[in-house]
């Protein structure tokens, strides 16, 4: 093979080489942005309302795959009024019985009290109100973790729709907490839900 023909194979491989490179970084994209729409997101966390689970500035990805909504479950949804991402915690489904508060200061669900100390935030009460509702089908009722700093259902009651989120609003279910890197966690739904019949 002379130099001039080999020179020209030369050329021609390094020529396909970087069309494949090019086609590549595309698919990659193109996967990455369909993961990201269709299956799993990224959420910034932006009010103190689920401390100390979630501080302002950590970052959460969120499982839009996750299927319905389960008692305990921290998700992200469409909120009351603006429409904006808003995360907090499943107390109640649809038929639960949601109450605050039992002779222990406790919310009950079904009349079973929730445990909720490993999540509520230090030194805070389960609610300042009192409230007994049961959750419409399809609906939820939903708390954040720092109950006297968190416009959850109970704020919302008064409103069309009595506080409740349908479940067609929920845009997600949180699995991890990935940002700080130091408070990196993968969230379990609390046992106290366990009880709940």
């Amino acid at each position: 093979m002379s130099f001039t023909k080999k020179a020209a194979a030369v050329e021609k491989k390094k020529k396909g080489g970087f069309r494949e490179t090019i086609l590549l970084l595309i698919l990659g994209v193109g996967i990455a942005l369909l993961l990201h729409t269709f299956v799993v997101g990224s959420f910034y966390i932006p009010s103190e309302s689920m401390e100390n689970t979630l501080l302002i500035n950590d970052r959460v990805f969120v499982n839009k795959l996750s299927g319905k909504p389960e008692r305990g479950d921290i998700i992200v949804f469409k909120g009351w009024n603006t429409g904006e991402d808003t995360i907090k915690r499943v107390i109640g489904i649809g038929g639960d019985k949601v109450a605050c508060c039992d002779a222990k200061k406790r919310v009950t669900v079904n009349g079973t009290p929730l445990d909720e100390t490993s999540y509520l935030y230090p030194g805070d009460f389960p609610s300042g109100d009192t409230f007994k509702y049961t959750v419409p089908p399809g609906k939820l009722w939903l708390m954040g973790d720092h109950r006297s700093a968190s416009a959850d259902s109970r704020s919302h009651v008064e409103e069309p729709g009595g506080g409740f989120i349908s479940e067609d609003a929920v845009i997600g279910k949180a699995v991890m907490r990935y940002w700080p890197l130091s408070r990196g966690l993968i969230f379990m739904r609390p046992d106290t839900f366990d009880k709940v019949k």
